[in-house]
């Protein structure tokens, strides 16, 4: 008896049966490391929505080659496209300063300063001074927003807290 791949993984059939769409699962989801290993670590901690968005669509293109709504092989050759995609826009982001990296991981934007709100900023982000507080509470610092040299909405979405010295 011949090993037949393509009937084991339903490939060509219409519908397929509970073990197929089981081993495709398996399948997919050794591919989706090995396919991640070529990407970096990065996609799946936290992080920009850059890294973000490619978690999600990976995830959808995956799920379509497990429940057979897209071909096989093809659709695993999508989700490598788009983490080589990822993968190559992150070094060039890395390489070229400016504008093209700013637009592609985002900025850090100055919540405090010297002590004091940087309303605009605030406004803009949605960050309330309790979001502020939290963020003081959770790096072990005060809550009292005169005490903080300054704050920034990070690019992954923290806020990041610097207290002032004491002298």
């Amino acid at each position: 008896m011949a090993f037949d791949f393509n009937y084991l993984f339903g490939i060509g059939e219409d519908t397929l049966t509970w073990w197929q769409m089981s081993l495709r699962a398996i399948g997919v989801f050794i591919a989706a490391l090995l396919i991640v290993r070529v990407g970096n670590q990065r996609v799946f901690g936290k992080n920009t929505a850059f890294d973000i968005i490619l978690g999600v669509v990976f995830g959808s293109i995956l799920s379509r080659a497990i429940t057979g709504n897209s071909p096989f092989w093809p659709t695993l050759a999508a989700a490598l496209v788009l983490v080589l995609l990822h993968r190559g826009l992150a070094t060039i982001a890395y390489h070229v300063s400016g504008r093209f990296g700013d637009f592609l991981k985002g900025k850090s934007v100055q919540l405090v300063k010297d002590g004091q709100l940087q309303h605009e900023a605030l406004q803009k982000f949605s960050v309330t001074e309790n979001d502020l507080q939290e963020a003081a509470r959770t790096m072990g610092g005060t809550t009292d927003i005169s005490t903080i040299e300054t704050a920034y909405l990070e690019r992954d979405g923290d806020i990041s807290v610097i207290r002032k010295k004491v002298q």
